[in-house]
């Protein structure tokens, strides 16, 4: 029982998914028309992204990256600023997931470089805006979070097309984070350089591991390509699934068996639970009359509640415009913890190196996720 506890807690959003899909299942008995809820489309390129992704963190190459560019660096200013938009900027391409799982523990390394001051001080709020800047950054490309996938390939429209819709709110998420970084990192400018630059450097046994470059991580730079090239409808989806599942059952099981398989089940649960109440008429026309004209501020209050991925999937079968849903539900993605389920991620190594800030850090976290979702949704009315 208590490792049934266990995984719920660790589950929950899957959990719930499931339990939708059976309890719609009782109302909308398994038929034919099962198979059509799926959209095998988004499932096989998300699992290729997150397969590729996984190879490439294994390689240690986002960390590499990182080293080398904060081996630069010569103030408290420019860390705080390098660690915030290495989030933002890599969570265009690996995700939020990813840019958080690889960040936000290198963050508590680099933060004690700069001595017990400078991290009591600095690691909370830093550590909040990585969270923001990672759910910010993610939202240009089709690529960058689930939701954006799945809307990306409902909507059909073309790459341009999407990064222009969501390019004003990008760039108005990378100015408030400079400002913040700049008021932010000026605190540490006069702690001068690091105390010990030598420290961001490699030696002995590590140095040797994280600088030679692993045959495998130009393999996972080809699949990547590969995986661009299907998300941009170059190349069908079936085609990238086989080939980065043959290359990977045969050079790279161990990662395999590291891919986030219940992130694809939850949307199996959702596209059923979706699928079978959009088969009854009264629930479908309520949800349609709510939604109607006002799929931007129906996606970040749901998105509030069950988190955005969830409120994708759950709006998209009740509305067409896609485009709506894609500014909502990466606008949603701000606000409470559970509106993007990435900010776990960084709850979770908060708990682990700072367990008794946990109630400031989420003081913190609320208050700016309050401000930058406001200034986001103040730019939406306005350009609207």
């Amino acid at each position: 029982m208590q490792k049934i506890m266990i995984f719920i807690k660790k589950e929950t959003v899957l959990c719930i998914a499931l339990l939708l899909a059976v309890v719609s299942a009782f109302m909308i008995p398994p038929d034919g028309e099962y198979i059509d809820y799926i959209d095998f489309h988004t499932l096989s390129i998300l699992f290729c992204l997150m397969s590729v992704m996984t190879g490439l963190q294994e390689m240690g190459v986002f960390e590499r990256i990182a080293r080398r560019l904060l081996g630069k660096v010569k103030s408290g200013l420019s860390v705080v600023l390098i660690l915030v938009l290495l989030c933002f900027f890599s969570s265009m391409l690996i995700t939020n997931d990813v840019a958080l799982i690889t960040f936000v523990p290198f963050t508590f390394i680099v933060l004690n470089m700069l001595g017990e001051e400078a991290r009591n001080r600095m690691v909370l709020k830093v550590v909040v805006m990585q969270t923001i800047a990672a759910n910010l950054g993610s939202m240009l490309t089709p690529i960058g979070n689930p939701q954006n996938l799945y809307l990306y390939g409902r909507s059909g429209m073309s790459m341009g097309n999407f990064l222009l819709l969501m390019l004003p709110y990008t760039l108005c998420s990378l100015v408030l984070l400079l400002g913040w970084g700049v008021i932010s990192g000026m605190r540490l400018k006069d702690m001068g350089r690091l105390q010990e630059r030598n420290e961001m450097d490699f030696s002995g046994q590590e140095a040797l591991h994280l600088k030679r470059i692993h045959p495998m991580t130009l393999v996972y730079g080809i699949l990547f390509f590969v995986c661009l090239l299907s998300v941009g409808r170059v190349l069908p989806w079936w085609a990238a699934l086989a080939a980065v599942l043959f290359t990977l059952l045969i050079m790279g099981r161990k990662v395999l068996r590291k891919v986030d398989y219940s992130l694809l089940l939850t949307f199996v649960g959702f596209f059923v639970f979706i699928g079978n109440m959009g088969r009854i008429p009264l629930f479908r026309d309520f949800l349609q009359n709510i939604i109607l004209g006002r799929e931007v501020f129906t996606s970040v209050i749901a998105s509030q509640v069950i988190s955005n991925v969830p409120a994708a999937l759950l709006l998209s079968g009740f509305t067409d415009e896609f485009g709506s849903l894609i500014i909502g539900t990466n606008l949603g993605g701000l606000g409470t913890l559970i509106a993007s389920m990435a900010s776990l991620i960084s709850y979770k190594y908060v708990g682990k190196e700072e367990g008794n800030h946990r109630g400031k850090y989420m003081v913190l976290f609320t208050t700016a996720n309050i401000i930058f979702l406001g200034a986001l949704l103040g730019l939406y009315v306005v350009l609207n």
